[in-house]
């Protein structure tokens, strides 16, 4: 008989003012997992049983999201950084592998960015490899983005009639969700005031130049992408142009990335974990035993 996967704990830690929870499973060196807009760590449920076996896995919460603190916060960029540095250092983690898609693998690429020495790899997908045009978008979606980033209309869409958490769930799985998935993915947002996390993401994406703050960001993780070749590095691709499944992104990625290995693993929406937990998971442990070890 095959032994069932262990689940992941759930786990609270204090840092500077609120505190973030997160997901914890296995031992060994760290793993950490990092989710994106409008998910939680609970997107990874599935996953980090599978590369468990190699690795104490970690996925919290960003700081407003999931079962994490909510404290009064702009909920920037930076202010995600921030409280995910001091995770990071509260528990004190090194040698770490990151794996990260949407916003997290924008964090989990910043973070290894400024943390080398204590990186042994990084994992990506549908993320944000590069600062993007709103020429990069279809019509139908610069029109939703541009209405998110407009003041006062992202907040009647987001904050007042909740638009953007149904929508992201239902355009980005293919596979559907079950009810209580979907309370779960709902749970941290009842009212206005705790859907302001949701709101600014899409107003931190770095489109022809503006937040240039962001930009700047995803611009210096493109260098460091091309000057770190002693970090392996894993790209996960899925059908489709979106983000980081263009080809002109992968042939970018493929071109400029050192250490780096392309694996496709056929068909997803953008919340692939939820859709793919078994692909995902089983190219991760493939790569860990290929080219980084425990």
């Amino acid at each position: 008989m095959t032994a069932t996967p262990a689940r992941a704990t759930v786990r609270r830690l204090d840092v500077l003012d609120s505190f973030l929870s997160y997901r914890e499973v296995g031992s060994g060196s760290p793993i950490v997992f990092l989710h994106g807009n409008p998910t939680s760590s609970y997107v990874w449920r599935d996953v980090l049983p599978l590369v468990a076996p190699r690795g104490r896995c970690l996925a919290p919460d960003l700081i407003g999201m999931g079962r994490s603190g909510k404290p009064d916060s702009p909920y920037r960029f930076q202010d995600h950084a921030r409280y995910l540095d001091a995770w990071f250092d509260a528990l004190a983690l090194r040698d770490v592998v990151l794996v990260g898609f949407d916003w997290g693998g924008v964090l989990a690429l910043d973070w290894a960015r400024r943390h080398g020495d204590r990186v042994r790899g990084v994992v990506v997908f549908e993320t944000f490899l590069q600062p993007m045009r709103w020429s990069d978008y279809p019509p139908q979606g610069a029109e939703l983005f541009r209405a998110l980033r407009t003041p006062g209309v992202g907040e009647v869409m987001v904050l007042e009639q909740n638009q953007f958490l149904a929508r992201s769930l239902g355009n980005g799985v293919k596979r559907g969700l079950a009810e209580a998935d979907r309370a779960e993915y709902h749970a941290p947002f009842p009212d206005p005031a705790s859907r302001r996390p949701m709101l600014q993401w899409p107003r931190e994406l770095p489109i022809d130049g503006e937040p240039a703050d962001v930009a700047a960001v995803v611009d210096e993780n493109g260098r460091w992408l091309a000057s770190s070749p002693e970090i392996p590095k894993l790209l996960l691709t899925f059908d489709g142009g979106g983000l980081s499944n263009s080809p002109a992104v992968v042939a970018w990625a493929q071109r400029t990335m050192q250490n780096l290995e392309v694996v496709p693993l056929g068909a997803a929406g953008h919340h692939a974990p939820e859709d793919a937990p078994d692909a995902i998971g089983g190219a991760i442990v493939a790569w860990l035993d290929r080219r980084v070890g425990r």
